[in-house]
């Protein structure tokens, strides 16, 4: 089932009692809700922990061993409460609070009802109803996630029942507001891989065949003293002196100097990112910025360099007011400049809170595809991708370009990565996708802590913003255009998003390198990458082919585009979906057959090698092809 703009719309909603399995690893089964996924290994029950206090706790707490606590995870409460279900009637039962979780579980009916909530997904938790207010379940608490759901419970009216349980999820939720340390630091969990070293920025330079004679390394940020968001390794033009640098940098927003993101091997066109020009109102020039741009247009001998702005025409020209602005014609005579039309991240922001109004908790089917229209969330998914389809196509043609917006770790991250994911195959690979994120989002100063509000108790902070979210669903997108290219599967892009707010690990924690290792991230946090990696089949494509050389062109038109039901409406049981198609669970299981035949015959041929064979061997040599024939058809594509 597909919601599509355009065509007819199918939502299961009368009646059906088929659930949304959004369990990706090892959730305890849940008809209603599922949460982020939860490593069963190394941990101990519910009511168990090693803590003094915790011990001290679960004298006057009920044991939930049904429950995996993860290593560094503590109890802190149970309660009776009421679970006022958006999707069925009120659910008597019993919630916990952990350091890490909410979880609750229905007491009043064989058919489990189970929350297991990351705290690190709640945005905003209120009081609701007062000790006077009247009506059945009117008094309790109203919790906003940030992952397209709300949750309520109601209690008792005496004694001010609800003050201890919303204290501790506001304390325990919102840490860094309450001098607290988030959970990733408290986790004890343990990996055979270590993720933080997926990325290595020289290793993956040197794949993508730099330094050479026209791009240079530099270390001129090695104590982020040229600009305190960039990574300490750029790679740059290999004519420009560290003084043209230093020089360039004092023109560009926040220091984000033009610096290389990909480099093509056939033609050497790059790639490059950074921030606006600082040209203001008063059209102010630098003419050592304008000659940096000439060096970047001369490493390929492109014959006019590209600039995409990401913004609005309008918006960049409002940008001179606070001393932004663009690169005029007359300034850069060898650039052409391209608008992208991409809104900022308020924009982005209301969409997703209308989207999340349509689809969550009900979603009305007489009028969905005009609501759907309203909210602009294809919309802006279209020009995110059309823009990243101009980037790779000028490159591809061998033109070199410049991508910025404003301050060029927002929109810009979402142009680059996107173009970089069409060009270049090894980033459509599982570990190639991770190196992506760890190079273009997370090194390169995507504002996660702001955008997010990690451990923040500001929920109306102006900063938040789902720009990362964003660009993963424009992957999706492209898995759907093209379901052979990608070696991971939908699994994997949910799982990064349920950790981007889960705060479990530390890949997505603060605003940029400078930040984390100040806090000493790698040291003292897991990388979501360790997890991912200790069972990479659970994310694996079975339809994958590699193409090394193939571009990808998606088609970013409108009747193309589709609402990702499977993150956006996972919540709602009345949906009618399948986790896995038929067609990919038929797939998996010939493939699994192939390998059975395959190990068969291994052991057959190993069998036949052996002395006492030696006679047999020698008198079936005529139908020696025949194995061989028998492994070509069998690893035969769809």
């Amino acid at each position: 089932m597909t919601f599509r703009r355009g065509s007819g719309l199918y939502l299961g909603l009368l009646g059906a009692d088929s659930v949304v399995n959004v369990a990706l690893e090892s959730c305890q089964a849940n008809p209603v809700m599922a949460s982020a996924p939860i490593a069963p290994y190394n941990s101990s029950p519910l009511g168990n922990s090693s803590s003094p206090n915790a011990s001290r706790e679960s004298l006057k707490m009920e044991p939930l061993a049904d429950v995996a606590m993860l290593p560094g995870e503590e109890r802190v409460i149970d309660k009776d409460i009421i679970y006022i279900c958006p999707f069925n009637a009120a659910v008597k039962g019993k919630v916990f609070i952990t350091n890490y979780r909410l979880y609750f579980k229905n007491t009043d009916s064989e058919t489990p009802v189970i929350l297991d909530v990351p705290l690190g997904v709640v945005s905003r938790v209120e009081k609701m109803g007062g000790a006077s207010s009247r009506g059945e379940n009117s008094y309790g608490l109203e919790i906003t996630c940030k992952d397209m759901r709300n949750l309520r419970f109601a209690l008792k009216q005496e004694g001010h029942s609800r003050r201890d349980i919303f204290e501790i999820i506001f304390k325990y939720a919102f840490p860094l507001s309450h001098g607290m340390q988030l959970f990733a630091f408290l986790s004890q969990e343990k990996y055979e891989e270590n993720g933080w070293n997926v990325y290595e920025a020289m290793e993956e330079y040197r794949r993508q065949g730099v330094p050479n004679s026209e791009w240079r390394v530099t270390f001129i940020n090695k104590n982020y003293e040229l600009c305190d968001t960039y990574p300490t390794i750029l790679v740059v033009p290999y004519k420009a002196t560290e003084e043209d640098l230093k020089r360039v940098a004092t023109f560009r927003s926040r220091c984000r100097i033009p610096v290389l993101s990909w480099f093509h091997k056939e033609n050497h066109a790059v790639i490059t990112r950074c921030s606006q020009p600082l040209v203001g109102m008063s059209g102010k020039r630098n003419k050592d910025d304008e000659r940096y741009l000439d060096l970047i247009r001369e490493a390929n001998g492109t014959t006019k360099l590209t600039i995409y702005d990401a913004r609005p025409n309008v918006n960049a020209v409002a940008n001179k007011a606070t001393g932004g602005g663009y690169e005029g014609d007359d300034a850069y005579q060898n650039a052409e400049l391209v608008f992208l039309d991409i809104h900022n991240i308020h924009v982005m922001r209301e969409s997703l809170k209308k989207l999340k109004d349509i689809v969550y908790p009900s979603v009305e089917e007489s009028h969905w595809l005009s609501s759907l229209e309203s909210t602009h969330w294809l919309e802006h998914i279209k020009l995110v991708l059309s823009g990243a389809i101009q980037v790779a196509d000028k490159v591809s043609s061998g033109s070199s370009v410049v991508v910025h917006c404003s301050d060029g770790w927002d929109r810009t991250a979402q142009l680059t990565s996107l173009a970089m994911l069409m060009l270049d195959s090894y980033y459509r690979t599982l570990r190639g996708f991770q190196v992506l994120l760890e190079k273009e989002w997370i090194s390169f100063g995507h504002k996660f802590a702001s955008r997010i509000g990690h451990g923040d108790k500001n929920h109306a902070d102006q900063d938040r913003s789902p720009i990362f979210v964003q660009f993963i669903d424009c992957v999706w997108q492209m898995t759907k255009q093209f379901p052979t290219a990608f070696e991971f599967n939908e699994r994997l892009l949910v799982v990064i998003l349920d950790h981007l707010y889960s705060c479990r690990f530390g890949t997505f924690l603060y605003n940029c390198e400078s930040a984390r290792e100040s806090n000493n991230v790698r040291v003292k946090t897991v990388s979501l990458w360790s997890f991912v990696n200790r069972d990479t089949s659970l994310y694996i494509n079975p339809f994958y082919t590699p193409e090394s050389s193939r571009v990808l062109y998606p088609v970013a038109s409108m009747r193309h585009l589709e609402l990702w039901v499977t993150y956006y409406i996972r919540w709602n049981p009345r949906i009618q979906h399948q986790q896995q198609s038929p067609v990919e669970q038929r797939y998996k299981e010939l493939l699994a057959l192939r390998d059975q035949y395959l190990k068969k015959l291994e052991e057959l041929q190993l069998s036949d090698s052996t002395p006492s064979s030696t006679h047999l061997t020698n008198s079936s040599t005529p139908n020696a092809a025949m194995p061989n024939q028998h492994i070509t058809h069998l690893q035969t594509p769809f």
